[in-house]
């Protein structure tokens, strides 16, 4: 049985593809399924379908062809997400600073091996990453100081500036990122690990951050993804 919550209706910008499916010879009834279905998740969001629902509208979507959008491109990939895009903004500002660069050659910040694992987690399970995600992704936040304050006991402390480099970026274009840790935060610590801490750091991290994404993300909710292998690299 469908159910919904109170007279909250979702509107997602999609199309109807009902006529692009019988075109690909599905039958009269899988159609009519696939439109019932495709306006009640219009009207009441996915999250109020029955799991076998949500399953068949991922057949019937998986089954169409990509469409290019208004600007000729295809859907968006995980990496051009606003989201997404954040984390890496702040990876490469940190790459980039004076801390990092005061390293040895054996060296590693702990900041970025967090980054690096929270990015490698969305590319292999590539989440929507629409509100319903980046809400549930805010409950990183205390995660990540959790995971910081752990490695700052296993080697020494730099600073880096969390706020300045968004800043700057604002002065130059439009966003409404925040600051990687909270905009209430002024905390600079930069903890910096040895290779052996940075490892164990690092699978730490891989594990706690996969599970806690795939967990708890809405679109990941019906992904049967398993964990990725010990040596998978985003290509």
């Amino acid at each position: 049985m469908r159910t919904h919550q109170g007279n909250r209706r979702v509107q997602t910008g999609e199309e109807n593809r009902a006529e692009e499916l019988k075109a690909l010879g599905w039958t009269a009834e899988d159609v009519r399924k696939y439109e019932e279905l495709w306006e009640y998740r219009q009207r009441w969001g996915a999250i109020n379908l029955e799991r076998d629902d949500r399953v068949f509208l991922r057949k019937a979507e998986a089954a169409l062809p990509k469409r290019a959008t208004g600007k000729g491109s295809e859907k968006k990939r995980t990496r051009d997400k606003s989201h997404y895009r954040w984390l890496a903004f702040y990876l490469e500002a940190m790459r980039a600073s004076g801390a990092e660069a005061s390293l040895d050659d054996t060296e590693q910040g702990a900041w970025p091996v967090l980054l690096e694992e929270e990015l490698r987690a969305l590319d292999y399970y590539e989440p929507v990453l629409g509100l319903p995600d980046t809400l549930k992704a805010k409950d990183l936040i205390p995660l990540r100081e959790q995971w910081i304050a752990e490695a700052a006991t296993s080697g020494r402390t730099l600073a880096f500036d969390f706020l300045t480099p968004l800043e700057e970026l604002k002065q130059r274009e439009k966003t409404s990122w925040k600051p990687l840790r909270g905009e209430a935060s002024s905390d600079s610590s930069y903890p910096v690990l040895s290779p052996a801490a940075a490892e164990q750091f690092r699978q730490t991290v891989r594990q706690a951050i996969t599970a806690q994404i795939r967990s708890t993300f809405p679109s990941l909710k019906d992904s049967e993804k398993p964990e990725p292998p010990a040596n998978w690299q985003a290509g």
